[in-house]
């Protein structure tokens, strides 16, 4: 009888333990859960690996306190037009592009910008090519990305040559469409970037004819969409800071960058290696200049940097972004003259229904920070 209450006794403070138990592992389960809810979770657009791998390799991707959900694109239209779509965002893109897309009512904002050296634009031909330099391009058929860096290089270098826009044909191509088409002997050049040079020159024997180099400002801007910046302020300023931090880094550590993109992305290392050189072959001679006896330099110094060396002197400053926070003064003097003057009637008609959109993006930039 006494054994059978023990028994019993028992069976009742086991199941009261198991109560307890479970009740507490719903609990966690339950806090996990809204905790996840909570997290912010970032879809970021990256082109060739470049900013995930820059994270990732400089340390600066560890304990992040929200996620992020990395897209890989081939150039910054797509980009422009998710971050448009709601589909992304943070992206990376071109000055151009980003301006073009802007001026057209595109709600996005620029929240950061780097500048790399202009001669990592450059127009390609063929090894065999009968081109041998700027001055047989007229006539010719010439591919790059319609409203961003492509078409502005080669208008800007016929210009300099002393010809017309419209005496060499355009042919809007992307950089995947572009380099099939160059390698087929269907175009007769090519106006690309890094590491798009780098490739075609290490890997399909191209020969560059033309640069950038006192054409173009190159920069590059870390673009939000108005949403992200509203709703996710607080991790939107986390990873540009992070990005400035990383990209500081990598100055010391290209070949640990160039072989981690490698990996990511399967792109040959030594054209990643070669890419990157060029790419930051301004930035780091802007370092030494500044070094001085501290041995170091500030990001937003290279930030400030990457805006002065883009002739951001030349008609005033303007600010395109939607906080002090992320406040980093760009001049578009001369990418609006671009937009406004060398493009052509198909981009007027298609992003570009009036010509005073770029002056006017300016202008709602510095009411959005007021």
């Amino acid at each position: 009888m006494n054994a059978t209450k023990l028994e019993s006794r028992a069976r009742v403070r086991l199941r009261r333990i198991g109560a307890t138990l479970f009740s507490a592992t719903m609990g966690v389960a339950i806090a996990a859960s809204a905790f996840a809810a909570d997290t912010v979770t970032l879809r970021v657009g990256d082109q060739k690996g470049g900013n995930r791998s820059l994270l990732e390799i400089s340390g600066y991707a560890k304990d992040l306190p929200y996620r992020i959900e990395w897209s890989e694109f081939p150039a910054a239209a797509p980009i422009l037009e998710a971050l448009n779509a709601g589909a992304l965002d943070v992206g990376y893109t071109g000055d151009l592009s980003f301006l073009t897309v802007y001026a057209a009512g595109a709600p996005i904002k620029a929240i950061g910008g780097t500048r790399s050296d202009a001669r990592t634009q450059a127009i390609l031909v063929r090894r065999d090519s009968p081109i041998k330099s700027v001055v047989d391009l007229k006539g010719k058929r010439l591919a790059g990305t319609r409203g961003g860096w492509g078409q502005f290089l080669i208008d800007a270098t016929l210009e300099k040559a002393g010809y017309k826009i419209d005496d060499a044909t355009f042919a809007p191509l992307g950089p995947v469409d572009a380099k099939i088409a160059l390698v087929a002997g269907s175009i007769d050049a090519w106006a690309v970037w890094e590491p798009y040079v780098s490739y075609a020159t290490l890997k399909d024997n191209a020969r560059v004819i033309a640069d950038g180099e006192g054409l173009t400002p190159t920069v590059t801007f870390i673009v939000a969409s108005d949403s992200a910046i509203a709703t996710k302020r607080a991790a939107v300023q986390d990873l540009v800071q992070r990005l400035n931090k990383a990209r500081l880094w990598s100055l010391d550590h290209l070949p640990e960058y160039a072989k981690n993109t490698a990996e990511l992305t399967k792109l040959p290392e030594d054209v990643l290696l070669n890419a990157y050189k060029a790419t930051h072959k301004s930035d780091r001679d802007r370092r030494k200049h500044r070094q001085g006896s501290s041995g170091s330099i500030r990001s937003r110094d290279a930030l400030r940097d990457s805006c002065e060396d883009a002739r951001c002197q030349q008609g005033g400053r303007s600010r395109l972004y939607g906080s002090g926070e992320f406040e980093l003064n760009v001049s578009v003097a001369l990418i609006t003259r671009h937009c406004e003057e060398r493009s052509d009637e198909a981009i007027h008609r298609s992003v570009m229904p009036r010509h005073g959109l770029l002056r006017s993006a300016r202008n709602d930039g510095e009411r959005s920070l007021a």
